[in-house]
């Protein structure tokens, strides 16, 4: 049974940085993707990035060029480092994976999902 957990969360003030990471830890297949979503009070799940087993990397348009998603896989971890941080960016952070392998991570199906870390960004 795969488990994820996310750390890394902290309130910081607008246009500063964060790396936020999750770490793997059970049986894990390196060929399945990965991804960071994220909640704000009120509003739906949103995707941020995903990561494919060969290194793709989508992000959602309000996210593309200040958030990176990247994976150590000697690690089992997988990191988000957030740059250029905006207040609409405060959020609960969650890391998951599929369980199996997708021909498009970013329209997969997430099964296994962390508990979350939470993200506030003062203006």
């Amino acid at each position: 049974q795969v488990q994820l957990v996310e750390s890394g969360g902290a309130s910081v003030q607008a246009g500063g940085s964060l790396r936020l990471s999750c770490a793997v830890s059970g049986y894990f297949t390196r060929r399945v993707c990965m991804g960071w979503f994220r909640q704000a009070p009120g509003k739906a799940r949103e995707k941020v990035a995903t990561i494919s087993s060969v290194g793709s990397t989508p992000y959602a348009d309000s996210v593309r060029g200040r958030f990176t998603i990247s994976k150590d896989n000697a690690k089992n971890t997988l990191y988000l480092q957030m740059n250029s941080l905006k207040p609409e960016d405060t959020a609960v952070y969650y890391c998951a994976t599929t369980d199996s392998r997708w021909s498009s991570c970013w329209s997969a199906e997430y099964k296994t999902w962390g508990q979350g870390t939470q993200v506030t960004v003062s203006s």
